[in-house]
């Protein structure tokens, strides 16, 4: 195999995935397609060809027209079969693996050996978790590749970390790819629209076998012009009613939670904070990659505040947050974050000019009684660093940290 000469280094990920290294644990990648995850991969067998020489390392892309005649489980199998050692371990990488019929039955087969160091990914979370839950129990684990973080952007695009270059990231999106061409609107979007596209006709459109394709994009356009707004699937098919558009709302929770599957939308759930359980009903959509909401939806002056939600969002997501809407009584919490079983409040908001705004957005956290960490971020640089013991961030210091 040939591996680019250029990568650029994703850290965090494969910190992430080097405890399970060498082990029959299967490493499972999932994430939407351009986002990165062959270049995991590339990083992986790197390392492994460091540390080992003579590794015995098998790899197959599934977009790649090589190995287009692995198509069902059995030619995965006897392909992976002939190529392996005896009484060495074997490093075993598939790349877009759900393009191969019953992939898991494989997958099942080689993992009996323990000497097979097994690496998959693949563009549909709930196809591969549901497939591999049913045939592999507890031996695999799974990792969520996302669009690059703000600091990932600055690192790839050799950009100074100033408010240039956020506003460059917030536009244009993390897709890694958008290191090889000009950072021109119109280039740039036409790229990303490709992607989009891609994305919605093959790991939305046929592996659904959506027919109503007219409605599934006036779902984007909605979702993509409401960041940040709470919906309930009802609420979202009476709206599009009223513009001619009939769907019934479990079929809209449906084309969403495809939406969710294909990492096109995050979809995040409401959380009672006094009462300590989760909604059944009503939820907010962000977009895994700014660069796509915007071609959907288009980068206007009065849509800041719904982008700088989004992107605290997908930083939230990216850090290892489970992220959740904060109802308090008649009071909202942007994102209620749990990690490792701690717990942050943060809110966010364009702006603290206004006294109303700074009592709504603090207010709502000063409410909150317990001593969890409490944040408002926005898109203000001058306001201080405290109101009321409560902790304000900048947005783009917020991006800059690890929190």
């Amino acid at each position: 195999m040939k591996i680019p000469s250029v990568i650029y280094n994703r850290d965090s990920y494969i910190n992430r995935i080097k405890p399970f290294m060498r082990t029959n644990t299967i490493k499972v990648m999932v994430g939407h397609r351009r986002v990165g995850k062959s270049y995991i991969l590339y990083q992986l067998i790197n390392l492994i060809n460091s540390e080992e020489s003579n590794a015995n390392i098998i790899y197959i892309n599934k977009e790649d027209l090589d190995f287009d005649f692995i198509r069902t489980c059995r030619d995965l199998y006897s392909y992976i079969k002939d190529r392996l050692l005896e009484e060495r371990r074997n490093y075993i990488f598939i790349d877009e693996i759900q393009e191969i019929e019953d992939f898991h039955l494989a997958i099942r087969s080689l993992a009996l050996n323990d000497n097979n160091d097994i690496y998959i990914t693949g563009s549909n979370s709930k196809m591969l978790s549901s497939e591999l839950a049913n045939e592999l129990g507890g031996r695999y684990v799974e990792f969520k590749i996302y669009s690059l973080s703000y600091m990932e952007f600055l690192q790839f695009h050799k950009l100074d970390n100033d408010d240039e270059s956020l506003e460059k990231y917030i536009h244009f999106g993390g897709l890694p790819y958008l290191i090889n061409i000009p950072m021109e609107e119109q280039i740039v979007m036409e790229y990303v629209k490709s992607v989009y596209s891609t994305i919605v006709l093959r790991d939305v459109i046929q592996r659904k076998n959506i027919r109503n394709t007219i409605f599934l994009e006036q779902l984007i356009r909605f979702l993509a012009d409401n960041i940040g707004s709470l919906f309930s699937s009802k609420s979202i098919s009476d709206f599009l009613k009223s513009q001619n558009v009939k769907l019934a709302s479990n079929q809209v929770s449906e084309y969403a939670d495809y939406l969710a599957e294909a990492f096109v939308v995050h979809r995040i759930g409401r959380y009672d904070v006094i009462g300590k359980r989760l909604f059944e009903i009503g939820e907010k959509y962000f977009f895994e990659n700014m660069g796509i909401r915007n071609a959907v939806a288009g980068y206007k002056i009065q849509d800041r505040a719904k982008r700088i939600e989004n992107v605290v969002c997908n930083h939230l997501i990216y850090c290892g947050y489970e992220v959740k809407v904060g109802t308090m009584m008649s009071e909202e919490i942007d994102f209620v974050c749990t990690r490792n079983g701690e717990t942050m409040y943060v809110q966010v908001s364009a702006e603290l000019s206004r006294q109303e705004t700074i009592d709504r957005e603090f207010g709502n956290l000063l409410k909150i009684k317990d001593n969890y960490p409490k944040i408002v971020v926005s898109g203000e640089r001058l306001f201080g660093n405290t109101y009321q013991g409560i902790r304000h961030i900048y947005i783009r210091d917020f991006l800059s940290e690890e929190i």
